[in-house]
């Protein structure tokens, strides 16, 4: 399963930007509304949402062209990556994009979920 994000420009270079998304506590102000918990780790974080049971994301890869999330729980297979394009010294264009590995009855039940969540990171990301 795979998921976009739209594509938006970030008032910030791609290297601030990457400097931002290695501490896992930055996350927290990056989570849409109805937040229910969030704990940060060494290297990635956990949070809940309401009507969602938490994740746990591991900081897998971050450069100046991308930020790579990914599940630190075996029993689900997936990536939540920011791809970065530098515009000039102060913008960045930014998309997140989703790939997941699910079976048909979880895929149904959590695509419309995860859409939203991608939607609202995107809101966020473009107000920083």
């Amino acid at each position: 399963m795979n998921l976009e994000g739209r594509k938006i420009i970030v008032n910030k270079s791609s290297s601030e930007l990457a400097g931002m998304l290695k501490n896992p506590e930055d996350y927290k102000d990056l989570m849409p509304e109805g937040l229910q918990s969030f704990e940060a780790r060494e290297d990635g974080f956990k949070f809940g949402l309401k009507g969602m049971p938490e994740i746990a994301l591991k900081i897998d890869n971050v450069s100046d062209k991308e930020v790579v999330l990914k599940s630190a729980s075996s029993s689900l297979d997936f990536a939540l990556t920011g791809a970065m394009n530098p515009l000039n010294e102060n913008q960045t264009e930014v998309q997140l994009l989703f790939e997941g590995k699910f079976n048909p009855f979880i895929k149904m039940m959590v695509e419309k979920p995860l859409q939203n969540f991608i939607n609202s990171l995107t809101d966020k990301i473009e107000q920083l």
